[in-house]
């Protein structure tokens, strides 16, 4: 199975709001994921509460090969939560 981290959309038309979520690649954009990690708000001004991530978990489903979309990509460099495996013995 392949994994995507990648954004839903939410919100309502001209006022999106964006979950951060982990899907299978197949599912569609709403459709159902396998772990909510963070949310992203682009209409905030505040920079310290346009993102919240929950990074443990990221590293975690990065650690698994999970791929991210080029959005979360920017997020997460953004944030400070990079491509770091973790090592499993």
């Amino acid at each position: 199975m392949s994994v995507r981290i990648r954004l839903s959309r939410y919100g309502r038309k001209n006022r999106a709001f964006f979950r951060i979520e982990v899907f299978d690649s197949r599912i569609r954009r709403n459709g159902k994921s396998l772990e909510k990690l963070g949310w992203y708000d682009p209409f905030v001004d505040d920079v310290n509460k346009k993102y919240k991530v929950n990074a443990e978990r990221a590293q975690y489903w990065l650690s698994e090969g999970a791929q991210m979309s080029d959005t979360v990509n920017d997020i997460f460099k953004k944030m400070g939560i990079f491509r770091k495996a973790i090592k499993k013995s």
